[in-house]
């Protein structure tokens, strides 16, 4: 038997999951359920893990998995006036992965985040924590130079590209330029040109005719290795 609240909160973090990978966090369960406290979603989720639906996974604050859902034709919940309220089976979906878990993603040589450089070089593989992506299609790039340190990106570092033929202002994207040379930049526009500016006051910004210019992808995300 699962409370009306269980079984929402239960399928929730399903939907959740299903939508993006990652568990959402109790702030986000707490104000979807309408409760006042965290410690509401606390005894929710410790009673659904009890009850073999719901596993915590270990060494993570947002990672939880949904062992199973009630069945339609065995369930029933009873509400907070103990009315027993029959569940609806609910539609099937794609096992979602896991916000620990590993994804291999195409790694396409090193790019410049400094002058332009001949783009994809290599054709490699680069193990990325899922919850580091979000939806669509991924690649990972090597970070060359040192022309977007302000904002973060390091020389070394692999950025994390959602493939994207269309940024909007502001976006950091991988800009093909002629196409052949590509590299990592701010995204602007001006009049019938494309801006390209570095994160870095040593470097000054780029312009093109905006035919020149291919958007290839927007920054999802850095991974960073410490030897």
């Amino acid at each position: 038997m699962l409370t009306a609240k269980q079984h929402e909160l239960l399928h929730f973090i399903q939907q959740r999951l299903d939508a993006s990978g990652i568990s959402p966090s109790f702030e986000e369960m707490k104000e979807a359920l309408g409760l006042k406290s965290k410690s509401g979603i606390h005894r929710l989720i410790s009673a659904l893990e009890e009850r073999g639906f719901l596993r915590r996974l270990p060494n993570r604050a947002r990672a939880l998995e949904v062992l199973k859902l009630p069945e339609a034709a065995k369930a029933v919940v009873r509400d907070d006036r103990d009315v027993v309220v029959p569940l609806r089976k609910p539609a099937p979906a794609l096992r979602p992965i896991a916000a620990n878990d590993i994804i291999e993603v195409p790694l396409h040589g090193r790019i410049a985040a400094g002058v332009p450089i001949e783009a994809f070089e290599d054709h490699n593989q680069l193990s990325v924590p899922a919850a580091l992506l979000g939806s669509g299609e991924h690649y990972a790039l090597e970070v060359s130079g040192d022309s977007m340190i302000e904002a973060g990106i390091l020389d070394g570092d692999y950025a994390l590209i959602q493939k994207a033929d269309t940024a909007r202002e502001g976006d950091i994207v991988v800009a093909l330029v002629d196409g052949q040379d590509a590299t990592l930049k701010y995204f602007r526009r001006e009049g019938r040109m494309i801006r390209l500016d570095p994160a870095n006051s040593a470097y000054e910004p780029q312009c093109y005719e905006a035919a020149r210019v291919m958007v290839q992808g927007r920054l999802s995300g850095l991974l960073r290795r410490y030897h």
